[in-house]
């Protein structure tokens, strides 16, 4: 019985990662990497680095309104 109980735990708490992981972790690591692509474009100039870290941050606005149910914006 108890180990049915422990398991049960360790898949919620398994879940509970992977939901804090897609809400808090992702968000966050694109906001950084479009503020860092921002200011490496501010201070360089457009470089093919400074494009690819807007890319990703975009990539996380995009994943985040289509998991939302939101329309991807073209």
């Amino acid at each position: 019985m108890w180990g049915r109980v422990a398991r049960m735990w360790l898949f919620l708490t398994r879940r509970l990662r992977m939901w804090l992981i897609l809400t808090v972790v992702v968000p966050l690591t694109t906001g950084l990497l479009r503020r860092i692509g921002r200011r490496l474009e501010r201070r360089n100039g457009p470089t093919s680095v400074s494009r690819a870290l807007l890319k990703a941050g975009d990539l996380g606005d995009r994943a985040r309104a289509t998991l939302r149910g939101g329309r991807r914006r073209d």
